[in-house]
């Protein structure tokens, strides 16, 4: 069995049962990090796909057959696995409002969400997070976008006109966390006495684990600062309130006042957050669109106990907060095949209408017209995922804003401002007469990444050697591999 399969498996058996993915993991085989594991491209024997199978079967029939993710070991007779482990543990909170307080027991069982048809006119169903989480850690760690836009986006500070009591920044895709913090530091920087308020929005547990790590540095550096991490939607993130009742009567709100004055204080009392993010920030699909959405809306708050009285007017409380932001970055917040109109309508739309005066909203997408399509060309040809470029979305975010858009700027830009260009990493000596097959396989994941090839097309062509010809003669003529984004900004104007 493949790893994508059994946690398929266990998500639709957490999904009925109401168990966290960390809470199965304990008492099935004694690992709460067994689905992260199995995420990361970890294996397991037989003997443990045994203990599985045989924890989940105890409320239904046993899985199909056995297939190729499992270590093979020899079988030997052992005991029945014993279902009644420990219970899992309540996430110790901080400070956390009674009114939510109670939401963190386990919610009662819930029906199957079924599995999202395939649907050949919508390729976002079968293209999804946590399905290609191997891809997208493999292309941030090979290619230079991240740092790339965080350059492009800090360009951005110096237009913005930030007004007491703090700059205010929304995140409307948080990923690793790699091109906020970049952008946080510049920020310390052009700003370095201003109390900053920054907002991010991520679905993916992995990623805001992610993020996490790396913000301990930035409390140390500049400490009057107040970080929230959302999994709420794009319509209702930069308010932190969600729309609907049942959602708001679920949310988790947690606030978290790090103590201390070193960032290797703050990294322990972040790191302390694992249980309670497991346990809350979950996903699920979407049987309307394939997408990943929230099963429970959570909002994290995080700031230094020791500047709490200065940042108290910036804290935002339970109930709904101003948006307002003089600062909202959307890098690559939509698939590239999502239609004009979800991408204006559920994303750009309300994203401009969190701005403040004066605020400016850059948004990034994957432009084409590069190497890394050429492999997609040779593959696939007359394939092009690009199809919707800047001017026709301005215009479509500006249709849908109607009379909320008069006081907004949309600026397309001409090619030489709005487009920029990110690499692979690799020497001048990789690209060579023998390119290694490391090299080739990185090259070829990045072109499929950013070009957002389904899984069920990668099967047809990866059975022989033919897209690693294709990849290693469009690497050799070009001398390495690069890809364009593209640019554009609404800002607006100021009162």
């Amino acid at each position: 069995m493949n790893a994508q399969e059994l946690l398929q498996e266990i998500s639709e058996y957490c999904r009925e049962t109401g168990l966290a993915e960390s809470t199965f993991g304990r008492r099935a085989v004694n690992d709460g990090k067994l689905a992260a594991r199995l995420r990361n491209g970890g294996r397991i024997t037989t003997e443990t796909l045994d203990r599985i199978r045989a924890f989940m079967a105890q409320d239904r029939g046993p899985p199909s057959a056995s297939r190729s993710a499992i270590i093979e070991r020899p079988r030997e007779p052992r005991p029945e696995h014993a279902s009644n482990g420990s219970a899992h543990a309540t996430p110790v909170h901080t400070t956390m409002p009674a009114r939510v307080a109670t939401s963190n027991a386990i919610a009662s069982p819930r029906p199957t969400v079924p599995a999202a048809p395939k649907n050949n006119e919508d390729p976002q169903r079968n293209f999804r997070f946590f399905d290609n989480r191997q891809k997208y850690l493999l292309f941030v760690n090979t290619c230079s976008e991240k740092w790339v836009i965080a350059n492009r986006v800090g360009l951005e500070l110096a237009s913005i006109h930030p007004r007491p009591p703090a700059v205010r920044v929304f995140d409307a895709g948080v990923g690793d966390g790699t091109v906020l913090a970049r952008v946080m530091r510049q920020m310390h920087d052009r700003f370095p006495h201003m109390p900053f308020y920054i907002v991010g929005k991520e679905i993916s547990l992995e990623d805001v684990r992610l993020s996490l790590q790396k913000m301990a540095d930035r409390f140390f550096e500049h400490p009057a600062s107040v970080l929230v991490l959302t999994n709420l939607a794009y319509a209702e993130a930069p308010w932190l309130a969600v729309k609907s009742l049942s959602a708001a009567s679920s949310m988790v709100w947690h606030e978290q006042a790090l103590t201390g004055n070193s960032a290797h204080a703050f990294e322990q009392q972040i790191t302390d957050l694992e249980p309670f993010l497991s346990e809350n920030w979950k996903a699920k699909v979407s049987p309307k669109t394939g997408n990943p959405v929230y099963e429970r809306p959570v909002v994290l708050v995080l700031y230094r106990e020791d500047h709490k009285f200065l940042l108290d007017p910036i804290i935002p409380r339970p109930g709904g907060t101003q948006a307002s932001y003089d600062l909202v970055m959307a890098s690559q917040p939509y698939r590239a095949r999502a239609s004009v109109d979800f991408k204006a309508k559920r994303v750009l739309a309300p994203l401009a209408r969190a701005l403040g005066p004066g605020g400016r909203m850059i948004a990034i997408q994957s432009h084409g017209h590069d190497p890394g399509m050429e492999i997609i060309q040779q593959v696939w040809p007359g394939d092009d995922p690009f199809t919707t470029d800047r001017h026709t979305l301005l215009k479509a975010v500006k249709h849908e804003l109607g009379a909320a858009g008069r006081d907004l700027n949309f600026n397309a830009y001409a090619d030489n401002r709005s487009l920029f260009r990110y690499d692979m990493h690799t020497l001048p000596s990789e690209v060579s007469e023998s390119i290694g097959t490391s090299t080739l396989f990185a090259a070829w994941n990045a072109a499929i990444y950013v070009a957002q090839i389904e899984d069920d097309r990668l099967a047809e062509v990866v059975s022989d050697t033919r897209y690693l010809e294709a990849t290693s003669e469009v690497l050799r003529r070009n001398g390495g591999l690069w890809f364009y984004d593209e640019s554009f900004v609404i800002s607006r104007r100021r009162e």
